[in-house]
């Protein structure tokens, strides 16, 4: 962090000693510091560095937690969208470059993964390399622990990637070989890996000892020199320099050392410097944000609704889906039963058209799947691929819809996914579960990045996660997306009401993420648009149904999508998402009369019976 990416020493000397500290802020607030003061070495920095030729190279570490590897899809992600922002089609111009243990790069699932991402046409960017630091012992396990290779790089070897094994305490083959992975990646646009074989001196931590478990290893290290020892003697040794040289270049680091500990123990960060440029105006959760609608002109509507049913002359589609496209034809044209699929195609539209970058991936998500969706059509008697959204645009903002069938993969693809969309805020990216148990095997991401990245990093993402998870007779097996995990997972005060007034965000804002059971197409429209239309962004994570796609009750009118002006400071101000659908049923109910409140969420039915006991 200090010598690669130029982060203050005085600043990481302070987190080290004291914790972090707050912001001060320039207008004479008092300062704030946000988020759970996580540990230094896990927070993100970035910097420009200039090169050898006279340019200057931007450099990112994006934030990650101790969880081995679970961060390489999300750097993956991120260098994704970079490259599609700065309009990098050759991707030359953003590289990842991904550091491992021998360990974790043998032994966690995600690697693998990540790797199968590398050719994907969605997914690629342009090769990463991957350098592994071999320390040989992994934890603190000898290697007969940790594989069952030779290599603890032979997985790469899955994909044809080349892999340079050269030894750590041989600085300058270190140099060449890192050069040669980056002109490879550079001119074949795959991926590459660099093994440094070396050792690690000490413990896993301040407190482990391992010779423990490893004694002749470590007697072996002890009496090794370092790589710093072993390069000087090879300078002096070639009269590269004297004596007096080496000893100037210690001191100056001591000195400078110095100087930064004496700095460290009044250091205030005077900046927020945890956002990209993209971000500059969104709001933390300090700054409270009003709610705007969301709704659009119907004449806009019924523009975008004909465009995206419209098909290229001579597409022979599949008469199941030319059926389909009628139907929509219909919605549109009479405004009403518009169902599921189509309030989401529109959604996708407008916010298109407004210039917004909508990503939607996942298996089986350009048909949908459960046969709803068909952002992608296929011509029956050629093959060729239709997207119907891309007559929004007229040839314009070219890709700014991208929808992608992922690889049989849920933890890499979210975390991939999850990296894309913290990269720019105008991006609506989206990852759907074939089914919604599918979360499941995606655990680590929602645990470690999407529930808890801002209050960790002070880094706010968009994403959202669709998860089809009615009970629908299908047993566990496919109804097991947990809704109550989620929520149990949420870091809301239970004990504070939240404030109903319907022009602020603060609950929203202050909370980690949105958890919601849409329950008619045209909320479902609108929580999509929320989502961009906001000064600021949270993780939203939709109970997407199963039942209600179909669901012959299930449609609105477009009288529900329509933008109306309300009047300032009126619940019913304008369209937009409803937190709470009242029953419009008449039960002539009183308080009095109630005995039982259920809550609950999806299909529920059944006889239900309870005694009177409140």
């Amino acid at each position: 962090m200090a010598n690669v990416l130029g982060r203050s020493i005085s600043q990481i000397i302070s987190e080290l000693t004291v914790g972090p500290r707050p912001v001060q802020v320039a207008d004479g607030k008092d300062p704030i510091f946000t988020g759970t003061g996580e540990l230094y070495f896990q927070r993100g920095v970035s910097c420009d560095r200039p090169t050898h030729g006279g340019k200057n190279v931007h450099l990112s570490l994006v934030a990650g937690p101790c969880h081995l590897e679970a961060i390489d899809p999300v750097v993956m992600g991120k260098t994704r969208e970079k490259q599609f922002f700065s309009g990098d089609v050759g991707r030359t111009r953003t590289m990842s470059v991904l550091v491992h243990g021998d360990g974790a790069f043998t032994g966690q699932g995600v690697v693998y993964e990540t790797l199968n991402l590398s050719a994907l046409k969605n997914y690629t960017t342009g090769g990463t390399v991957h350098v592994v630091l071999n320390n040989r012992v992994a934890a603190t396990a000898d290697r007969s622990a940790g594989r069952s290779s030779r290599y603890c790089t032979d997985v790469a070897r899955a994909l044809g990637a080349p892999v340079f094994h050269v030894n750590g305490d041989d600085v300058e083959a270190v140099v060449r070989v890192c050069k040669l992975a980056a002109e490879w990646r550079q001119t074949f646009h795959s991926d590459v890996v660099v093994d440094l074989v070396c050792y690690r001196r000490f413990g896993h931590n301040e407190l482990d000892d391992p010779t423990l478990t490893l004694p002749e290893m470590y007697q072996v290290i002890k009496n090794h020199p370092s790589s710093l020892n072993l390069y000087e003697q090879k300078l002096l040794g070639a009269g590269e320099v004297s004596n007096e040289d080496v000893q100037k270049v210690h001191d100056k680091v001591n000195i400078s050392l110095d100087e930064e500990f004496a700095k460290s123990k009044d250091f205030v960060v005077s900046k927020r410097d945890w956002l990209s440029a993209s971000w500059t105006g969104f709001k933390p959760p300090e700054q409270i944000s009003h709610v705007f609608d969301t709704g659009v002109k119907q004449d806009r509507l019924k523009l975008v609704g004909r465009a995206i049913t419209r098909l290229p002359v001579n597409f022979k589609p599949h008469r199941a889906v030319e059926k389909l496209l009628k139907q929509r034809v219909a919605m549109i044209e009479t405004g009403e039963k518009i169902d599921w699929a189509f309030a989401e195609a529109p959604a996708f539209a407008t916010l298109v058209e407004e210039g917004n970058h909508v990503r939607l991936s996942g298996q089986d998500v350009e048909r949908g799947n459960f046969n709803q969706r068909h952002a992608i059509l296929h011509d029956q008697e050629t093959g060729a691929r239709y997207c119907p959204l891309d007559n929004v645009v007229m040839n314009q903002n070219e890709g700014l819809f991208t929808v992608s069938n992922s690889l049989l993969s849920e933890y890499a693809v979210l975390g991939f996914e999850m990296g894309y969309s913290m990269e720019n805020p105008n991006s609506l990216v989206l990852w759907e579960a074939q089914f919604g148990d599918f979360a499941n095997c995606a655990q680590v991401i929602f645990d470690q990045f999407l529930s808890c990245a801002e209050a960790r990093w002070l880094r706010q993402t968009g994403l959202v996660v669709l998860l089809p998870h009615g009970y629908d007779g299908q047993g566990p097996d496919h109804s097991g997306a947990h809704l109550e995990r989620f929520l149990q997972m949420c870091d809301d005060n239970p004990f504070v009401i939240p404030e109903m007034e319907p022009t602020l965000n603060r609950q929203i804002q202050e909370c980690n993420w949105q958890i919601v059971n849409v329950t008619t197409p045209a909320n479902y429209f609108h929580v999509l648009r929320r989502q961009i239309h906001r000064e600021f962004r949270k993780p939203l994570i939709v109970m997407a149904p199963k039942n209600l796609l179909w669901h012959k009750d299930c449609k609105s009118n477009i009288s529900e999508f329509d933008e109306v002006e309300g009047h300032p400071g009126s619940r019913n101000q304008g369209t937009r998402f409803k937190r709470l659908i009242e029953d419009c049923n008449n039960h002539n109910s009183t308080e009095e009369s109630v005995n039982r409140l259920i809550l609950c969420s999806g299909n529920v039915s059944g006889p239900l019976t309870f005694n009177k006991t409140i």
